[in-house]
């Protein structure tokens, strides 16, 4: 497989958020390549979003990257998890897109490994979980996702999606209505919600 072209990021954010799904991630890890298809997004619209990091423009050090071009990796760490984003939008409208649920393709075994035992179906189902099953660290913080070792590659479109509300942003008022989140219908690696 090979990295994705820069141009397919440069879209708007719902639209890359709906496109990124049956793409695959790919990690060329120390102990082997990990694959998963992705089956399940969120956007944040940046300034007008109050779910976002971003919310106001707001700028800090762990913001910064999304001011940037659309295509970068923009990871932040929630409690013990490291969470991972697409970077989106036009240079200077911090939009983000982030990676909610992966199905596991290549490198079970790793996979595994990495999720200590659990079942499959428990290995990849939300964004903490997927960087754990892929060995994702916050070192990619601000790589593009257009180069090796970690990268997103070309997969097949998801025909069947669902849209509805993002999930675990409960104190951000009517922000937690928007249908911003995306998800490969059926498949058993969504995430769920709460």
């Amino acid at each position: 497989m090979k990295p994705i072209d820069l141009s397919f990021f440069h879209q708007p954010t719902l639209e890359l958020a709906e496109h990124l799904l049956g793409k695959y991630i790919v990690h060329e890890h120390s102990s082997g390549v990990l694959i998963g298809k992705i089956v399940e997004t969120e956007a944040y619209m940046g300034p007008e979003d109050k779910a976002a990091h971003s919310y106001g423009n707001r700028r800090t050090k762990r913001t910064e990257i999304m001011f940037g071009e659309a295509g970068q990796i923009y990871t932040y760490q929630m409690h013990t998890h490291t969470l991972i984003n697409v970077v989106a939008g036009a240079i200077g409208t911090p939009n983000a897109i982030l990676i909610r649920a992966v199905e596991p393709i290549e490198g079970l075994e790793v996979m595994q490994e990495h999720r200590k035992n659990q079942p499959m179906k428990q290995w990849t189902n939300g964004p903490g979980k997927l960087t754990k099953a892929l060995g994702i660290t916050m070192d990619y913080y601000g790589k593009p996702w257009t180069e090796k070792p970690l990268y997103i590659a070309e997969g097949e479109q998801v025909m069947n999606v669902s849209t509805g509300p993002r999930i675990g942003i409960g104190n951000s008022e009517e922000a937690v209505h928007y249908p911003w989140r995306f998800w490969a219908t059926d498949n058993p690696f969504v995430s769920k919600a709460r």
